[in-house]
């Protein structure tokens, strides 16, 4: 095809994959949805030629509830893969809805989705997008068995994965199980790890002939990847979730242990950890500041808008805290990131209250059921100015 027949099609693709998931409500709360959304509008050629569809998809956004739900087709993720073919940068983009964790002590060293049995058994159970099979196994407690949990993406989980297990010697056997995502499109962590065990990575990072998203290797060493791989042994039981049959094979590759693996892998390298600390002092928004209220006879929310001189200068109302905060960001409203982070806190707030029929004072701790002064001052985290506590004390 020539380049724009490539590219009305790509358009067609992403317009098509993206209401799919905009008319699924399961996606307004995913991270797979939320980040290709804002990883598209920080694209020239979709900010330009679909801002509207955009700003209607981000509109939509819940509160984020889970990073990846592994559905067997994600619309998000194909959306994502036709926008490649309007600018390769968004597969470098790496905005797959996954963030790096900190590390800690003991083993393994990475939290997440998993159970830890024994530290000397030698067989490590993975059970991709099946997270019930996770408390099942661990209940059953085959012999042999030293780790068992999930994993949903085959990049930074899949490094996790490897950041984890490499941290124990005494661990041999991969035990691959579980439902994976059963299309050629969106996620596959299973097929993306069972290829990097067999086959390893491309010269730039990719795991040869996976599948699934975005199956590349950026955190994790190619050394420490090759020593994953000479370490321990992959056992592709993908798409098994009876329980006796894979206690058996982990009971069957324990009694072939050949015990610890005495290479020293040098560690891969640590990432800076932030200590996060309150505030000392923060600055007054220049757009002005906004005023919050559950409406329980009418059910919607509703946010003022105040110019930092006090004058009201409009109202915006919705159902749902995702709405109002779409169309303050529409609006140009807000130009400071405390002060985005304040307004989501106090709507996610705000909507609580309007569900179950609590009191909502603006600014107020959880539990705190003193009315205080409000903190919408100029020295809080909304960057407001005095003047606006009696307003919200009034109501």
């Amino acid at each position: 095809m020539t380049a724009p027949a490539i590219e009305k099609a790509a358009l067609e693709t992403l317009r098509r994959e993206l209401r799919q998931a905009m008319a699924a409500t399961k996606c307004h709360r995913c991270g797979c949805f939320q980040d290709t959304v804002y990883a598209l509008q920080g694209l020239a050629p979709t900010r330009t030629l679909l801002p509207r569809l955009l700003d209607e998809a981000r509109a939509l956004f819940e509160p984020k509830r889970y990073d990846c739900l592994g559905c067997e087709v994600c619309w998000p993720a194909v959306a994502a893969n036709a926008a490649t073919e309007l600018d390769p940068g968004l597969v470098e983009a790496g905005h797959c809805a996954t963030t790096e964790l900190p590390e800690r002590e003991g083993w393994p060293p990475l939290p997440g989705d998993y159970r830890v049995l024994r530290f000397q058994a030698p067989v490590a159970v993975c059970t991709l997008n099946s997270d019930d099979l996770v408390a099942r196994l661990a209940v059953a407690r085959p012999a042999g068995m030293a780790i068992v949990g999930s994993l949903h993406t085959e990049n930074l989980g899949i490094e996790h994965l490897i950041r984890n297990l490499l941290a124990n010697p005494n661990v041999r056997f991969l035990v691959v199980c579980g439902k994976d995502t059963r299309k050629a499109i969106g996620h596959l962590p299973g097929q993306s790890l069972v290829s990097l065990m067999r086959e390893g990575l491309d010269e730039n990072g990719r795991i040869r002939n996976a599948q699934g998203k975005r199956p590349v290797i950026k955190n994790v060493g190619r050394e420490q990847v090759e020593a994953f791989r000479r370490r321990l042994q992959v056992v592709d039981m993908i798409g098994t979730t009876d329980i006796e049959a894979i206690a058996g094979k982990v009971a069957e590759l324990a009694a072939n242990d050949p015990g610890p693996d005495d290479e020293i892998v040098a560690a891969a390298a640590s990432v800076p950890i932030l200590q996060a600390v309150e505030p000392v002092r923060l600055v007054s928004d220049p757009k002005g500041y906004l005023v919050i209220y559950p409406d329980q006879r009418r059910r919607l929310l509703v946010l003022e808008h105040y110019a930092n001189t006090g004058v009201l200068t409009g109202v915006i109302e919705g159902a749902t805290s995702t709405a109002l905060y779409g169309a303050v960001i529409a609006q140009d409203l807000i130009s400071r990131l405390d002060h985005a982070a304040y307004l989501g806190r106090e709507l996610a707030r705000a909507e609580h209250a309007l569900a179950t029929g609590d009191a909502y004072v603006q600014d107020r701790a959880p539990g705190d059921e003193e009315v205080t002064a409000l903190a919408c001052t100029a020295s809080t985290s909304c960057g407001c100015t005095e003047s606006l506590s009696p307003i919200v004390n009034a109501r």
